[in-house]
């Protein structure tokens, strides 16, 4: 009898909650909020989704962002998530997201915490997965930026699973963020991070000896 991989139960322990909008959430989301997009159909964005490097993955990526303007949209956005996976068999799912890149919209750190967390109690409680939540540092940004961002997250330091670094990898090392991951270890959280994907192999040493990474 052929083995159906369906069927086996996974961990995903790396998934981008913003990286998960797909297009027709994408489109119905622009369309309450009355954002413009350079897409008007679902095909087009399918065609979009064919991307040559990690930058214009994220180009994508950050345009897609545009259409998450409240908490709410967050909790839809990680329940179909959620919802997806768990027919395919995730029973364990540790969501990234990235606070700084809404913060320009006026959401702040905690309400998008709260609203990924109401999915979360959803998911397990009507799925069965059980889930952790992981905020990313944006390294294209400057140093001040992780600063203010790790100190908005300390205080719920119980609500998360570890802080992670992402985002364009060239000309931004680990290093650049040295303090910020320090002041997280300090609280006692883990950190995770991108490292080798685009920058040389010394980001990952980086990332290792100076962030503390655990895992790469």
């Amino acid at each position: 009898m052929p083995l159906n991989l369906m069927h086996l139960p996974k961990a995903e322990l790396h998934v981008h909650l913003e990286g998960t909008l797909e297009p027709d959430m994408l489109l119905a989301l622009a369309q309450i909020h009355g954002i413009s997009l350079p897409y008007s159909s679902r095909d087009e964005v399918l065609a979009a989704y064919h991307f040559g490097s990690l930058d214009d993955f994220l180009k994508l990526y950050y345009a897609g962002m545009a259409v998450l303007r409240q908490p709410a949209d967050f909790t839809a956005l990680a329940l179909a998530y959620f919802t997806r996976v768990a027919s395919q068999g995730v029973r364990h799912a540790e969501l990234f997201f990235d606070p700084q890149a809404h913060q320009g919209k006026g959401l702040a750190f905690l309400p998008l915490l709260e609203g990924i967390e109401l999915a979360c109690r959803e998911a397990a409680s009507q799925l069965g997965l059980t889930s952790r939540i992981i905020p990313c540092i944006l390294r294209h940004l400057r140093e001040d930026s992780a600063l203010r961002l790790v100190d908005e997250m300390l205080p719920h330091r119980d609500r998360i699973a570890a802080v992670g670094l992402d985002s364009s990898e060239q000309g931004n090392p680990p290093q650049k963020f040295t303090r910020a991951f320090q002041r997280v270890r300090d609280a006692g959280l883990k950190v995770v991070a991108h490292a080798g994907e685009e920058g040389p192999p010394d980001y990952i040493r980086q990332a290792i000896d100076l962030l503390g990474a655990e895992r790469i």
